[in-house]
């Protein structure tokens, strides 16, 4: 997706869960990608180097967790649009 935040979740993550709050916040869209209900998702998310949720990409730079490195790709996205 281009210009966009992809947002790997599951509905009882809380984690994942502060992550789309504060996109919404400062109005960054983002596609969430429910690996619970998706297969598929969950091998894109293994396919990253991740294991556990949340994760976030944009454009070729991924990031886990709720952490300074989702600021620095929020503040990319940002500087994209």
């Amino acid at each position: 997706m281009v210009n966009q935040i992809i947002v790997y979740t599951t509905n009882d993550c809380i984690e994942c869960t502060l992550v789309k709050k504060v996109l919404v916040e400062v109005g960054i869209p983002f596609e969430v990608r429910d690996v619970s209900a998706n297969a598929e998702y969950q091998k894109e998310v293994e396919k990253l180097g991740f294991l556990g949720l949340p994760v976030a990409v944009f454009e070729n730079h991924a990031v886990k967790g709720f952490t300074n490195e989702l600021k620095e790709l929020m503040e990319l996205a940002k500087s994209k649009k």
